[in-house]
């Protein structure tokens, strides 16, 4: 597509894309030019690039798998000193990946993208893990799966490590053990191959905007957040609640006729949701909103 096309089109085009074309560097990217108009996406992209050819040049032709994540632990997190953001965790700047590359701070999703875009380019198959409450990354290898947290400096992590993380998002139950309600065991027993299956480029981008959407919702953003369900309806289609939302959101800005799209189209595709008598009062009086605007 013309990078004269706009940017709504750009990025509609480049996720519908078979999964092995998606440039998830450039998407995120892409995600940020609502926040920032003008930006420069190929030139943050070189950035990466160069990034990538400074490490590559270092390496010695016959480093090992483990040669190259030391490797890139040190550049990465010693000598640019990208850092998690734990201190202000909840900024939208932490989430868009200009910002990231500039201010050497993010949290564990956009670290990741930037840890997986660069390890990639010097021969690493790293891949996305959507691991419950905190986003991971992991190197198929002989003999089993590195687990590496990028927001920890790329620290690898342990199965008792894991468990552990796990504990933090499943709650404890009433007899004071951790058990995963859906699968009616403890946690020390959860198989946790379950929890780290390789996240696709899609996921990784509905995560992302997911992030920005609680963001800004806590904010009382609400120009913000149109933008990001706009961009969440393009990435996952079929997600009725993101319909829904935006629906609510359009409301709220007094957007009779989208709101009333948005809502109906939630109910067409959730029939058997648990809200559907509380949007069926809204598009009624939706309905009738829009009928005096005749």
């Amino acid at each position: 597509m013309s990078a004269d096309a706009p940017p709504a089109d750009r990025f509609a085009a480049l996720v519908s894309r078979d999964e092995r074309e998606i440039d998830l560097a450039r998407a995120c990217l892409q995600i940020a030019e609502d926040v920032y108009p003008g930006l420069d996406v190929e030139g943050y992209l070189g950035e990466i690039e160069r990034l990538a050819g400074r490490l590559g040049a270092q390496l010695a032709s016959t480093a090992t798998v483990e040669d190259r994540v030391i490797a890139l632990n040190e550049f990465l997190f010693a000598d640019l000193g990208f850092r998690g953001n734990a201190e202000n965790y909840y900024d939208p700047r932490n989430s868009y990946l200009n910002e990231v590359i500039d201010r050497r701070r993010g949290i564990p999703l956009t670290l990741s993208v930037l840890y997986m875009e660069i390890g990639g380019r010097i021969g690493l198959r790293l891949e996305g893990v959507s691991f419950p409450g905190h986003f991971l990354v992991r190197l198929p290898m002989r003999g089993g799966t590195l687990v590496l947290d990028p927001f920890a400096g790329g620290a690898p992590q342990s199965g008792d490590e894991l468990r552990e993380r796990l504990k933090r998002v499943i709650p404890r139950g009433a007899t004071g053990e951790w058990r995963d309600a859906a699968r009616g065991v403890a946690v020390s027993e959860l198989p946790l191959e379950t929890f780290l299956e390789p996240a696709t480029k899609r996921q990784i981008l509905a995560r992302l905007l997911r992030n920005l959407k609680a963001v800004y919702r806590e904010m009382n953003r609400p120009e913000r957040l149109l933008q990001v369900l706009n961009r969440m309806i393009v990435v996952a289609p079929e997600a009725a609640a993101e319909r829904r939302d935006r629906g609510y959101l359009y409301q709220k800005l007094e957007c009779w006729r989208p709101a009333l799209r948005d809502l109906t189209d939630y109910l067409e595709r959730a029939p058997d949701a648990a809200d559907v008598p509380e949007v069926r009062a809204q598009v009624l009086e939706l309905s009738r909103r829009c009928a005096r605007l005749n």
